[in-house]
């Protein structure tokens, strides 16, 4: 595996924070909302990008 340090792990850092917040601020259950935020915390990168494409979404972006 590789390392992520220094600018790019500061970008890493925030887009993990980012997805975090999405996901107590969507509309999934509590056990879904705490799936998400473990595999996010656990695995940053692959995590990030999972939670990206199937993850849930925010109420802000619904009508």
């Amino acid at each position: 595996m590789f390392e992520l340090s220094g600018f790019f792990g500061l970008i890493l850092l925030v887009l993990d924070i980012w997805a975090i917040v999405s996901i107590f601020g969507s509309r999934a259950g509590t056990g879904a909302k705490v799936l998400w935020i473990v595999l996010v915390i656990v695995l940053p990168l692959v995590g990030f990008l999972i939670w990206l494409f199937a993850g849930p979404r925010s109420k802000a972006g619904t009508v």
